[in-house]
């Protein structure tokens, strides 16, 4: 029963994306929710190494980068498909990140952190350089086709923005389930054990550098599918998505939705791009008020939004069982 219980969340979200576009069919709304889908993948990516595994990267935007340029340049210059391109993308963000996480993963805390930071500028220099293939500091100017989706005899055109933005919820949904699968298996609780341990870790056998390299090319796969999703929403790639201050971004998600739940990053997410998007209507301090969310979570609540919800609901539980226990001894 409790099983079951733990797949609702699951059911009602998944129902509520598939159906959201059906009661408003704003494309305004709808691009906010695609924006804040990709988004939330982009910090899911990125959290596996911070919050389960205790390792700060400031170079996830490398791979923001990485998926962005595959894309598009597969796309509109090999003519490839739509499923070709994915596993391409996947491919060459796998092999980066084999390369990033094994030499990063050789050191430790900040060093580690800024070696990542390092690693990530030899992308945006590439991108920046190689401008016959990625058209330099302009980017891919003139659009990303997305030609349809075979799958057997039917064809899905992902040409509008209302199947797009199915096509990106069926990719971060399954996406989703991949990851969490990942971080309540057995792998997922020895990247804990070395986020809370690591000498110990050591000590009782596991090989915590295979674990952390492995977790670092999970990360950077996923990280890499955003920034393709990302080049389509936008039609279009830049040097700026893989520009060391993108690598921001995640961080702030995690910083602002909690980075001891799997789904912290997606509120985050979501406060992200409402106050990039609808607080710009009004003013033009948006982030004035990012800067003043993020110091209020740092300096008082000390955690993410959704982390203290959680603590909260277990001191309050708590407080509910012990008063419930004086009123059975008072009896």
């Amino acid at each position: 029963m409790k099983r079951i219980r733990s797949y609702w969340p699951w059911i009602v979200s998944i129902g509520f994306l598939l159906v959201f576009p059906l009661f408003v069919p704003s494309q305004f709304f709808i691009n906010n929710v695609t924006e804040i889908l990709i988004g939330a993948l982009f910090g899911v990516s990125l959290n596996l190494l911070v919050g389960y595994t205790g390792l700060l990267s400031l170079g996830h935007n490398a791979f923001l980068g990485i998926g962005s340029y595959a894309m598009g340049v597969l796309l509109r210059e090999a003519n490839f498909g739509i499923p070709a391109t994915l596993l391409s993308l996947f491919l060459l963000s796998g092999l980066f990140a084999l390369f990033m996480g094994y030499l990063s993963t050789r050191l430790t805390k900040f060093y580690f952190a800024f070696l990542t930071l390092a690693l990530s500028q030899i992308i945006y220099i590439i991108i920046v350089r190689w401008v016959p293939v990625t058209g330099g500091h302009q980017g891919l100017i003139g659009g990303i086709p997305k030609p349809p989706i075979q799958l057997l005899a039917w064809s899905v055109d992902i040409g509008s923005r209302l199947h797009f933005y199915y096509f990106t919820v069926v990719l971060v949904c399954a996406s989703f389930v991949l990851l969490k699968a990942v971080v309540d298996s057995p792998f997922g609780w020895v990247l804990r054990c070395i986020r809370e341990n690591t000498l110990r870790a050591q000590f009782i056998g596991i090989n915590t550098r295979r674990y952390t390299v492995a977790v670092f090319v999970i990360s950077g796969m996923f990280g890499a599918l955003a920034g393709g999703l990302t080049a389509l929403n936008i039609n279009g790639c830049y040097p700026d998505h893989a520009e060391w201050i993108r690598g921001a971004d995640p961080i702030f998600m995690i910083l602002i939705g909690g980075m001891n739940n799997f789904f912290g990053p997606l509120l985050g997410a979501g406060v992200m791009v409402f106050l990039s998007t609808f607080l710009t209507t009004y003013t033009r301090y948006s982030p004035f008020f990012l800067g003043v969310i993020l110091v209020l979570l740092v300096t008082v609540v000390r955690m993410g939004i959704i982390d203290f919800l959680v603590l909260k609901k277990g001191i309050w539980r708590k407080a509910v069982n012990q008063w419930k226990t004086r009123g059975d001894s008072a009896t």
